[in-house]
């Protein structure tokens, strides 16, 4: 399965990124970010490092795998994530500069620090239906059988 992440709108001095996100071709939802700072993973990590600003900053624009078999310590003690999922939150793997990248629910960048949050972009600077949005996401992806990669253009 290969979820394609599309950042597609940018307002200048606006802290956040919206983008469109889709499951084989087939758009599912859109995201919120932190904003992006033009970070590629094939840049080295030391200019990574100088660029990014701490739970402030996009992942760097790339193809990453996505574990769906990882507990978050966080998400796991939410009774919501306990119950739909046993805090079991699909988790990006080596994107560099960054530790425990997920794809989650939440409504603005404030909820991601790093991480991809899902739902709809009706209302300016934020996504509402994230629930909604997060859980058809989780389900079309536990029908991948673990392979599961996520592109960020």
């Amino acid at each position: 399965m290969l979820l394609t992440l599309r950042r597609i709108k940018m307002k200048p001095g606006k802290p956040y990124q919206i983008g469109h996100l889709y499951v084989d071709g087939i758009y599912m939802c859109d995201t919120i970010e932190d904003i992006d700072r033009g970070l590629t993973a094939d840049m080295p990590l030391q200019l990574i490092m100088k660029i990014k600003v701490k739970k402030q900053t996009a992942i760097p624009r790339g193809k990453y795998r996505v574990l769906m078999n990882r507990v978050s310590p966080k998400f796991s003690a939410k009774p919501y994530y306990w119950q739909f999922c046993r805090g079991k939150v699909p988790y990006l793997v080596n994107v560099p500069g960054f530790e425990g990248i997920l794809i989650h629910m939440g409504t603005t960048q404030n909820s991601s620090a790093g991480c991809i949050i899902v739902g709809m972009n009706t209302v300016v600077g934020r996504v509402t239906s994230s629930q909604e949005c997060f859980e058809k996401l989780y389900k079309k992806m536990l029908t991948a059988n673990d392979d599961i990669w996520i592109e960020i253009m």
